[in-house]
C-alpha cells in the first residue's frame, strides 16, 4: 500500500540522473513512472546486470536494437559504448516513457544517436492494445501478457505494433538485441526470421516462465548458445534463463 501510495505522489515526478563514470557520467531523464527504484538509487545500482551486458558486449561503432526500452538505461549505456559513431534503436510502445527517451536523446553528449520508435512489438505489423499497468509503467505489457507485477491495469492504450523483421527494412541491422517485452518474447522472436537469417546479434531476453521451451528451441535451432545473466555469463545452460543471454557458436 505504501508503495503505490508513493508511486502516485511521485508518477509525474522527472529528475536528471546520470550514468556511472564509466559509461561517460551522460545524464538519462527518468521518473518514478518508470520504477521508484530509478528515484531512490544511483544509475550503477538500479539493474547491474543491464550495464554489465553493455559494457562487456557493445562495441565502438555498433548497432543496438533495445526492445522495451522503458527510461533508457541500457539504451544509453549502450549509447555511451558505441560511442558517436554508433546508432541505437529504442523501441517502446509506453508514450510516457518514450517522451522521456527523446528527450533525454536530445541531450548533447558525447554518445551514439538515439533513434526512438513509439510503437510495441510483436509477430507482425498491426494494431494492438496495450496494458498500462496499475504500478510501474515498466510492467506494462501486450494485452495477453503480463504478470503479477502490474498490480493491475490502470488503463487500456491502442498502439501501433511492428516486427523485428519489418524493422529491419528500414534499419541497419543490430550487433546487440535487448528483448524486455513483459511475456510477449515468444511472439516477438516469432517475427524475427528475417533477422536472424539475415545477422547474428548477441541477444539479451527477458524470458517468462510459460516462454522457455519456445525461446529456447529458437535460439538452439539457430546456432546459439544460452547462459543466465544475472549469475554467470561464462557458464552455459540447457535451458533460457529468467535473464537469457543469447550468444551465436
Amino acid at each position: 500500500m505504501l508503495r503505490r501510495i508513493a508511486e502516485r505522489l511521485t508518477g509525474r515526478l522527472v529528475l536528471r540522473r546520470h550514468l556511472p563514470q564509466h559509461f561517460g557520467g551522460g545524464p538519462i531523464l527518468v521518473s518514478a513512472a518508470g520504477g521508484l527504484k530509478y528515484l531512490r538509487r544511483p544509475l550503477g545500482a538500479v539493474d547491474p546486470m543491464l550495464l554489465r551486458i553493455a559494457e562487456r558486449f557493445v562495441r565502438v561503432n555498433g548497432c543496438v536494437w533495445d526492445i522495451g526500452a522503458n527510461v533508457g538505461l541500457f539504451t544509453f549505456a549502450a549509447a555511451a559504448r558505441a560511442g558517436r559513431g554508433g546508432r541505437v534503436v529504442a523501441v517502446e510502445a509506453d508514450d510516457s516513457c518514450a517522451a522521456l527517451l527523446r528527450r533525454t536523446a536530445r541531450l548533447g553528449v558525447d554518445r551514439a544517436g538515439v533513434t526512438v520508435i513509439s510503437a510495441a512489438v510483436a509477430e507482425r505489423c498491426g494494431i494492438r492494445e496495450f496494458q498500462i499497468a496499475a504500478r510501474a509503467r515498466a510492467s506494462n505489457a501486450l494485452a495477453g501478457y503480463g504478470h503479477s507485477q502490474m498490480g493491475g491495469v490502470a488503463e487500456m492504450q491502442t498502439v501501433i505494433a511492428v516486427s523485428l523483421d519489418w524493422l529491419t527494412g528500414f534499419l541497419p541491422l543490430p550487433d546487440v538485441l535487448k528483448i524486455d517485452v513483459e511475456g510477449a518474447e515468444a511472439e516477438v522472436l516469432r517475427g524475427a526470421d528475417r533477422l536472424f537469417g539475415r545477422g547474428r546479434p548477441i541477444v539479451l531476453c527477458e524470458v517468462a516462465e510459460g516462454n522457455v521451451a519456445e525461446v529456447t528451441d529458437f535460439f538452439h535451432s539457430r546456432g546459439y548458445e544460452l547462459f543466465d545473466a544475472d549469475s554467470c555469463e561464462t557458464c552455459k545452460v540447457a535451458r533460457a534463463t529468467m535473464n537469457t543471454l543469447c550468444i551465436p557458436r
